[in-house]
């Protein structure tokens, strides 16, 4: 347990973001998973408008900390060989 007030904040703070940082992350694997189940099925066109929403979400999760720069480059860079 946090013994000052600032870690308490600290502590909140901390927590708050872990939520937000879970849910973002989630509702991305979400939406990766659904892309692959197209792909396995041969749906080919929904994956490739999926695909661009699937592109906002990682850009969005990189501009909020969520997911590093590098990491999101090579997951896009995958999805994009797989609709090949």
């Amino acid at each position: 347990m946090p013994i000052t007030k600032s870690a308490e904040k600290a502590l909140r703070q901390s927590v708050g973001r872990h939520t937000r940082n879970l849910v973002k992350s989630t509702e991305v694997k979400k939406l990766i998973k659904s892309f692959r189940k197209a792909i396995a099925d041969g749906k080919t066109e929904e994956a490739k408008k999926s695909l661009s929403l699937i592109y906002k979400k990682l850009d969005k999760a990189v501009k909020s900390g969520v997911f590093k720069t590098g990491t999101v480059r090579r997951i896009k860079s995958r999805l994009a060989k797989k609709i090949k």
